[in-house]
């Protein structure tokens, strides 16, 4: 059991300094609040005010209700490799140095988010730190560290601790201008605090926004705000909106893993939504492991994985998984800035996510209706003047409602029907916006408006990528918070997208995609929603037209996605099959 004394900070001894691979990086704001989060978590915090002026280098502030610290600690944790995270302390130790055997062997078992002694002087390196802080006593401290100097006075605040960061990279100048613009990096701020709203429903988390000056009494926008209820579905209610909260179910699972002869428990839990809320990246799929929020790669593939074919193709879910597992089995120091975790048997920890995702979508209602206008008489028209790589194949019969079953001379070819009307769609589509060209998309007006919820980073993007989106085709207003009015949507042919299409086309623009790119991303959503689906059965002269158009695209081969549109199987295949010499015999 951790007592108060443990709590102390102190200096790491040598060897763990050496042990360490380096100290937390503050490149950019974004850094700076993580460490200031995970801190305020390892206080225990049930409530963490996150604040930022701009994007983050005029003011950051982030207040906690933790445990908070004495006057002797809060002096001591602005030092370099100190710590308070880390084994037992002996009790009347000069300057707090643990008399045991040392640090570094409890860097294996180490459960806290920070324990490298490094935040505070790292911040206070690149800008100008005040520290207030209370451990319950009857007056608080205050510690200003600012050019290399430190001064300690008391003050009073309740339980707790308020860390506030000012003028951040005013005296590395090469720092500064390496930043993104101020909404992109706010919006940055903006996606680490909602990993760990959603991560850790326990605590209440809010987010305010000033886009200039300074308000000393906290005021600004309030970008969401979550109620610590420990619900999963709360915070997701808190940071996205009641369409995904609603449409979302919770879960957790318990398997074990075992890895060198050891048998260890890995717990998954959270939250998912339904295949009928999706995105167009996996920017959506927040990830944890043993507490740390961080975008895992690999677990984010799992999540998708355990989705399975009930995704549309090239899209994402909203997830929130978090993994828990032996301290041992993970190791929290390999990246300087905390953005990757080294798990022990990496695949047998994805596998029980994957796992634990299916089964659980597995037992979910995830029924749901839509209109679909598959509009064959237009999309199947012959193009004038183009011949098709297909003239002569004949349809013989359909299999499934989905395959069709083609004879090609000595070959039989089988069609996905729905891939192939897919690629139709969008090659027609293409076609109509300039052959894949960056021009304007056909606009049309939504009356009445639509109003679409956005997460924070979305939110914070909207004015930065305004122009863009009014090329790609949407025409937005400001509905306060994070909800727009979409008042026109594109609609390349006619085939209007839908409004909520807008977030997709905002995370294709903040993943560094052009306009174009974004362009050619919403043309192929928009083909591939009005295509055929599997029990769409055909007739005869359809399913001939679907074909002969197929074989007069560009790519006939294969869908925007990239799965395969045909299937090409030899005659000599049924001949060997069948043991037959010729198919001339009788």
């Amino acid at each position: 059991m951790t007592t108060e004394t443990d709590r102390r900070v102190r200096k790491l001894d040598e060897e763990t300094v050496a042990s360490i691979a380096a100290g937390e990086v503050i490149t950019r704001p974004e850094d700076a609040v993580v460490e200031l989060v995970e801190n305020a978590l390892d206080a225990e915090a049930t409530r963490v005010e996150v604040t930022v002026v701009g994007d983050g280098t005029d003011l950051l502030r982030v207040r906690d209700n933790g445990r908070g610290m004495s006057e002797t600690d809060a002096a001591l944790a602005v030092e370099r490799h100190t710590t308070s995270k880390l084994g037992d302390v002996a009790e009347g130790t000069s300057e707090g140095h643990r008399t045991s055997s040392g640090d570094a062997a409890d860097l294996q078992t180490v459960s806290t988010l920070g324990f490298r002694g490094e935040a505070l002087p790292s911040i206070a390196a690149a800008g100008t730190l005040e520290l207030v802080t209370n451990d319950g006593g009857t007056r608080g401290t205050r510690v200003v560290v600012a050019e290399d100097e430190k001064h300690v006075k008391p003050i009073g605040r309740a339980r707790g601790t308020t860390v506030e960061v000012r003028d951040l990279f005013a005296e590395i100048p090469a720092r500064r201008q390496s930043l993104a613009s101020s909404r992109a990096e706010f919006a940055r701020v903006s996606d680490a605090v909602s990993r760990y709203a959603l991560t850790r429903p326990d605590v209440a988390f809010s987010l305010v926004h000033e886009t200039g000056g300074e308000s000393p009494d906290g005021g600004g926008r309030e970008v969401f705000s979550t109620s610590g209820s420990g619900d999963y579905a709360d915070a997701i209610l808190g940071v996205y909106d009641r369409d995904v909260a609603g449409r979302s179910s919770t879960f957790e699972s318990e398997r074990e893993i075992t890895d060198n002869g050891e048998t260890v428990t890995v717990s998954v839990e959270g939250l998912l939504a339904h295949p009928s809320v999706t995105r167009s990246r996996r920017d959506h799929i927040y990830t944890a492991v043993n507490g740390r929020a961080f975008p895992s790669e690999p677990l984010r593939r799992a999540v998708v994985a355990g989705y399975g074919d009930v995704l549309p193709d090239g899209r994402a879910p909203v997830a929130v998984v978090s993994v828990s597992l032996p301290p041992p089995w993970c190791d929290h120091n390999v990246h300087p800035a905390k953005r990757e975790v080294r798990l022990r048997a990496q695949r047998a920890v994805e596998r029980t996510v994957r796992e634990a995702v299916h089964d659980a979508l597995s037992t979910a209602d995830l029924r749901r209706s839509e209109d679909v206008a598959m509009d064959l008489d237009s999309t199947l028209e012959p193009v004038d003047g183009e011949e098709s790589r297909f003239d002569g194949v004949r349809v013989i019969g359909q299999f499934r409602d989905l395959y069709l079953l083609c004879e090609a001379d000595d070959d039989l070819l089988v069609i996905d029907h729905h891939a192939a009307h897919e690629r139709v769609n969008y090659e027609r589509l293409r076609a109509a916006v300039g052959a894949g060209e960056v021009n304007a998309v056909e606009s049309i007006p939504i009356d009445p408006a639509a109003t679409v919820s956005l997460s924070p980073a979305q939110a914070a993007a909207t004015a930065e990528w305004r122009d863009e989106l009014a090329h790609l085709g949407y025409e937005l207003d400001s509905f306060g918070g994070d909800t727009v009015r979409v008042r026109g949507v594109p609609a390349p042919m006619g085939r209007a997208a839908a409004p909520e299409s807008v977030r997709d086309a905002l995370d294709a623009l903040r993943g560094g995609e052009t306009p174009g790119d974004a362009t050619d991303r919403l043309l192929k959503d928009l083909a591939c929603h009005p295509s055929l689906k599997a029990g769409d059965a055909l007739n005869t002269e359809e399913a001939t037209r679907l074909v002969e158009r197929l074989g007069s695209c560009e790519q006939p081969y294969a869908c925007p996605h990239g799965r395969p549109t045909v299937l090409s199987i030899e005659e000599e295949t049924f001949v060997r099959g069948f043991e037959r010499r010729s198919t001339r015999m009788g």
